[in-house]
């Protein structure tokens, strides 16, 4: 009887959660018109970002180089 009792608990434990955690989730949902990421500067748009009295410069930030191509990442 203990080892039903047990799974018994478990289960409404289990459940009980489930619908807390949904009850949760659609009680604070946030505004569905929002997009998914900030719009955000591109190399080709040379303008800066005026924040809190500072300008940010965004550009690219991979460079070319001469240096030979790197063939092993072993380190030691």
């Amino acid at each position: 009887m203990r080892p039903l009792l047990l799974k018994v608990v478990a289960t409404a434990l289990t459940l009980g959660t489930t619908v807390a955690s949904a009850v949760y989730v659609n009680a604070h949902l946030k505004n569905p018109a929002a997009p998914l990421q900030p719009a955000v500067l591109t190399a080709r748009d040379a303008s800066g970002s005026s924040m809190l009295g500072g300008a940010i410069v965004v550009g690219p930030s991979v460079q070319p180089t001469d240096s030979p191509p790197l063939t092993s990442t072993y380190a030691s």
